[in-house]
């Protein structure tokens, strides 16, 4: 936690209140995002109990188990998620109009045009972000009837094609800055700071009212009971609160099953409906929470690298869509090493990136930059002209500005800024001491013997300059998997302990 976080959680403890810790919105929000609210039943990572789903906040579709340990009642609640979200998802897989090449850590083709737009979906908290992935991993490797009849326990039709898509989401949620998949509670932490742990943040509720309403309204919403010993708020994450599930949701399921077992359909629907009753009542509160965080996120003006980041998730979401229309196979449940280390490059790249971008975006995280003494904002004092050496001579102009920061300088450095249209121009630091900085200019202003109007700055005018990078260099092209040893996962050799000895004179008697 950086200084400027801890000071922000501090003064949210003395006003009651949280701190905004960004003036923009840092992550794309979709106008029609698809809402999954999880719940999961206890003892078990991905054994479903209900799920409210849809992207009308209106008009949500409930989804029960009411005996989560049935097999038949588990595919058919995946069946009806997959009606829900399948058809949602492909409405967005029809191809774009913009011709723009695919961001470097999207893996898409670049002849390809991206989809003109992707879809996304919002979870609660970062525990449904892995719900999502392991609901994927449990779903993509399911064989429908139609594709093999004699499989056991065969999945219904296009549950399989559903999880390779959450699959797809889950792994795109861990690039630092993607946003095909988010959480509220991330979501919020990031643009605010409360007077409690991260931990504490996940909760959906306290968090959201932290930031609505104050202190004291967060510790009901995390701790609050009724008469009955319940949740004012249920938990935004898909586990339940042990009260519930003792005191509530236990008996109705036994009932359930009591119902079901003598084999009578009219005396089972009231049971079920007594158990789905239960599981809205747990939902239901979390779902409106999700689309009060949707509407406070949104009054935020999106930065202006979100867009760029956006891209890359739309390059990515049509790279999956042409891996399924190609007939692919489903992703492993291990990647070999280089899609191990081509993954671990993207997101590293990604992280400082994301990084970079919002500090340029928002002034109070580039503050936090130069409080660590990574960027200093100046004013211009003075200009003077310069060239380099050689047959054609370049401008390299010395700007010589002032500053209050105090900067992590020495000479040499290079440092960077952003201009206009999206470009960084690069410096180098020529002297350094009593407030002053005086950097030469490096590129960033056209080729000809005259800098390009707006490249070089006038005294007077004020700027940030950071001493990292705005963009993060690419790594050594990696090797084709086929071309790895084995030692390394190839696929194209088998490992030796695999491979058969070769048949000798010896070998017969």
């Amino acid at each position: 936690m950086s200084l400027m976080v801890t000071l922000a959680r501090a003064e949210a403890v003395v006003a009651g209140r949280a701190t905004p810790l960004a003036t923009v919105r840092h992550r794309h929000l979709s106008d029609r995002p698809l809402v999954l609210v999880p719940m999961t039943a206890a003892g078990e990572a991905a054994a479903p109990l209900g799920a409210l789903v849809g992207s009308d906040r209106d008009r949500p579709r409930l989804l029960v188990v009411p005996q989560p340990r049935d097999r038949d009642l588990r595919f058919a609640f995946l069946a009806e998620l997959a009606a829900e979200v399948l058809p949602y998802v492909e409405s967005y897989t029809e191809d774009g109009g913009t011709a723009e090449p695919p961001a470097a850590d999207s893996g898409a083709e670049p002849a390809q045009e991206p989809c003109a737009d992707a879809a996304q979906l919002l979870v609660p908290s970062r525990a449904g972000v892995e719900y999502v992935r392991l609901l994927g991993r449990s779903m993509r490797f399911r064989r429908a009837a139609e594709d093999d009849p004699a499989a056991p326990y065969p999945a219904p039709p296009r549950v399989p094609l559903l999880g390779r898509w959450l699959s797809h989401y889950g792994e795109r949620a861990r690039v630092p800055g993607a946003a095909l998949l988010l959480s509220a509670t991330e979501l919020l932490a990031r643009h605010w700071a409360t007077g409690q742990s991260t931990v504490e943040d996940q909760h959906l509720g306290a968090l959201l009212a932290w930031i609505t309403d104050g202190a004291a309204a967060a510790e009901r919403a995390e701790s609050g009971r009724d008469a009955d010993g319940q949740l004012l708020v249920p938990p935004a994450d898909p586990a339940t609160d042990p009260a519930f599930d003792n005191r509530l949701l236990a008996p109705a399921v036994a009932r359930y099953d009591r119902a079901r077992a003598g084999v009578d359909p009219a005396a089972a629907r009231p049971a079920e409906d007594a158990v789905a009753r239960l599981v809205e009542s747990r939902l239901r509160p979390t779902w409106d929470a999700v689309w009060r965080s949707y509407d406070l996120l949104r009054a935020l003006p999106p930065g202006a690298h979100v867009p760029g980041r956006w891209l890359g998730d739309r390059w990515s979401f049509t790279a999956h869509r042409d891996r399924l229309r190609a007939g692919e196979p489903p992703q492993p449940r291990r990647d070999d090493a280089v899609t191990a280390a081509r993954k671990l490059a993207q997101r590293e790249r990604a992280l400082a990136e994301l990084d970079a971008q919002e500090a340029l975006d928002d002034p109070l995280t580039m503050a936090e930059r130069r409080l660590a003494g990574q960027a200093f904002a100046c004013r211009t004092e003075a200009v003077e002209m310069a060239y380099s050496e050689g047959r054609r001579p370049m401008p390299r102009p010395l700007v010589t500005v002032v500053t209050d920061d105090e900067p992590h300088l020495e000479e040499g450095a290079r440092v960077y800024r952003a201009l206009p249209g999206g470009k960084t121009q690069r410096a180098l630091v020529a002297g350094y001491g009593g407030g002053r900085v005086t950097v030469q200019l490096q590129d960033g202003m056209g080729r000809s013997r005259a800098p390009a109007e707006g490249s070089v700055p006038e005294p007077g005018d004020r700027a940030v300059w950071t001493l990292f990078e705005h963009t993060a260099r690419r790594g050594p092209a990696l090797p084709e998997p086929e071309d790895t040893p084995w030692t390394h996962g190839s696929g194209s050799a088998a490992p030796l302990w695999e491979t058969p000895d070769p048949m000798t004179a010896e070998d017969f008697l």
